[in-house]
C-alpha cells in the first residue's frame, strides 16, 4: 500500500479482511527521512515528511481499528525513534514527525484499552538499514553556506552511526515479543546503548547539559 493515499490504505485493508476475515496486528513501519536546517526546509518538504511518518500511521490505524474494536482484540505497534524523544539537529522535521507519533500513540492507547486493543511504541536508535541511502537532503541545504559545514558534519555522523549500527533483525525480534505479550507496556527503546542512555539522561539532567552533549556529538568532524 501507499500510506500517503487514503484509497490505497483502505483498499489494502479490505483485501486482507476479505481474505483473512480479521487483522490481529498492525506494525506501522513506513518511514522516510528528510534532512536539512529548518531554515532550508520548505513547507512542502515538511508535508512530505509528515505524510509518511505521521499521517501514514494515522491512516492505517483508522482503517484497522474498527475491526479490532469489534473483535475486542488486536495489537497496534508504531515504530517511532529515539529521535522522537531526543531531537537531532538537521533532522528537525523527522524528529517532529516522530514526536507527533509519540503523542498520537499515547492518546490512542488510552482510547482503545477498553476494547482489548494493545497499542505500543518501539523506539529504535540508529540501525543499519536503507534509510541512510534513501535520506533526502532539502534542496536549499545543498547551497546554503550559513549551515553547510555543520550540516555536512552532522549528516556524516548520522550516516556513520547508522551504517555501523546493528542490523534491524533485533527490532523485528522485539516486535515479535511485543505481539506475543497480552499486556505490553507503552514504550520499548532499542539500539546502541549510548543512544538509549541519551533518553534516560534527558529525563534526569537539565536540558542545557543534553543540548551541549548533542551539539558536541554532531559537530565533531
Amino acid at each position: 500500500m501507499d500510506v500517503r493515499d487514503d484509497s490505497s490504505v483502505n483498499s489494502a485493508i479490505r483485501q486482507i479482511l476479505d481474505r483473512e476475515k480479521r487483522i490481529d496486528a498492525v506494525i506501522n513501519n513506513a518511514g522516510i527521512a528528510i534532512a536539512g536546517a529548518l531554515e532550508d526546509t520548505s513547507v512542502e518538504d515538511a508535508r512530505a515528511q509528515f505524510d509518511v511518518n505521521f499521517f501514514g500511521a494515522l491512516r492505517v490505524c483508522r482503517a484497522v481499528l474498527p475491526g479490532m474494536r469489534e473483535r475486542r482484540a488486536g495489537h497496534v505497534v508504531n515504530i517511532s525513534s529515539i529521535a522522537g524523544l531526543v531531537a537531532v539537529p538537521y533532522q528537525s522535521l523527522y524528529s517532529a514527525s516522530k514526536f507527533a507519533l509519540e503523542g498520537l500513540t499515547e492518546s490512542l492507547r488510552l482510547e482503545v484499552a477498553g476494547f482489548g486493543i494493545r497499542v505500543v511504541l518501539i523506539e529504535p536508535g540508529d540501525h543499519c538499514t536503507e534509510l541512510t541511502a534513501n535520506r533526502r537532503a532539502t534542496a536549499q541545504s545543498q547551497t546554503h553556506a550559513a549551515y553547510r559545514v555543520s550540516f555536512d558534519r552532522a549528516l556524516s555522523r548520522m550516516a556513520a552511526d547508522e551504517q555501523n549500527g546493528p542490523r534491524p533483525a533485533a527490532v523485528a525480534r522485539l516486535v515479535a515479543r511485543v505481539l506475543d505479550n497480552p499486556s505490553p507496556r507503552l514504550r520499548y527503546t532499542t539500539g546502541p546503548i549510548h543512544e538509549r542512555a541519551a533518553v534516560w539522561l534527558k529525563r534526569m539532567l537539565p536540558y542545557e547539559a543534553i543540548e551541549k552533549l548533542m551539539s558536541n556529538y554532531y559537530s565533531r568532524p
